[in-house]
């Protein structure tokens, strides 16, 4: 179910749509690509007398990535089809190479923050390397299904990973009731 209307008349301003696409590879790892496009609703004007369009992208870039089979990337790859500062923007993407080596699962985003942060990285690049996590770990959905039908002892990972999933909740209590936990009742004192 979409959001209610709004309660006031409003103009569209800015819109940013962000998509990833992931694929298996014949070598046994996966690539993940991220894009991002950001567009203004209006024209305003640039600089030397140029006008933006409406609707052009300000910002389009895209990032892939190829992880193994432990979530660690092995390969990186940054590319701007569109920047503000074209070339000045671009020019960075050499630098997230440097992805090679971090572990999606493990504190992904604050490395990604340390290294790529300020001047070090482009502001929207690293965004859009935030969405990386999650999205592999829907790539690798039907993999850690299969491993926890053959490893039943082994809790699956997604558990008490959201709200939804908590152990003493009613998901885990049907979907996976050999890990389901109690709420704990507090006892009254009387």
């Amino acid at each position: 179910m979409p959001l209610p209307p709004p309660d006031i008349a409003r103009e569209p301003l800015h819109t940013r749509s962000i998509r990833v696409n992931s694929f298996a590879r014949a070598d046994g790892q996966w690539d993940i690509e991220a894009e991002l496009i950001d567009v203004k609703a209006y024209d305003f004007p640039k600089r030397a007398g140029v006008v933006h369009r409406a609707g052009e992208p300000i910002h389009h870039m895209h990032l892939r990535v190829t992880i193994d089979d432990t979530f660690t990337i092995t390969s990186a790859v940054a590319h701007y089809d569109a920047a503000p500062y074209d070339e000045n923007c671009a020019g960075i993407t050499p630098d997230y190479r440097a992805l090679v080596g971090m572990n999606l699962l493990r504190n992904f985003r604050q490395t990604v923050k340390d290294r790529f942060g300020r001047e070090a990285g482009c502001t929207h690049m690293t965004e859009l390397s935030y969405v990386l996590p999650t999205a592999a770990v829907q790539t690798m959905a039907n993999r850690r299904r299969q491993e926890q039908e053959t490893n039943a002892q082994k809790r699956p990972f997604q558990l008490s990973g959201c709200h939804a999933l908590r152990l003493d909740g009613p998901v885990v209590q049907e979907f996976y009731p050999q890990w389901y936990v109690a709420p704990k009742v507090e006892a009254k004192c009387e």
